[in-house]
């Protein structure tokens, strides 16, 4: 491991750089991450100046802060109705999907069955070796 011979250079970013840091990743359809990374900032950083500005911990020069609370959307009776649909039309394409899956592991199991019948009794009536698209049995 590298040993250093001068200390860490750590940098200091003023509270407004932080407040206009903090107020961008705030914004809709705006990831932490996304912010930090054009920063140049790690993610922490942001989160815990995010954390700090909720706390009040974090203020301009002498301003109050705004409260940057998302604001939750209602949602319509239409959109209700519509996701109870889809909810009701997925379960459905579930349940007929594991049908489907039971269907097709009772067909290989039959499938197996039939060969194995074939293989205890293929010497009996003449049979030496099968072949199905190019494997023997």
């Amino acid at each position: 491991m590298p040993r250093y011979t001068q200390p860490r250079k750590t940098w200091r970013y003023t509270n407004d750089f932080k407040i206009k840091a903090v107020k961008l990743s705030y914004q809709e359809g705006i990831q932490v991450k996304q912010v930090a990374e054009g920063l140049d900032i790690h993610p922490f950083m942001l989160s815990r100046w995010r954390k700090e500005y909720r706390e009040g911990k974090l203020q301009g020069d002498n301003q109050k802060r705004v409260g940057v609370s998302k604001q939750k959307r209602m949602v319509s009776a239409k959109e209700l109705r519509e996701n109870a649909r889809l909810k009701k039309e997925n379960a459905r394409l579930r349940q007929g999907n594991d049908l489907l899956k039971k269907w097709q592991r009772y067909l290989a199991e039959e499938h197996q069955n039939d060969f194995g019948f074939i293989q205890r009794y293929g010497q009996d009536l003449g049979i030496s070796n099968i072949y199905v698209n190019g494997s023997r049995f």
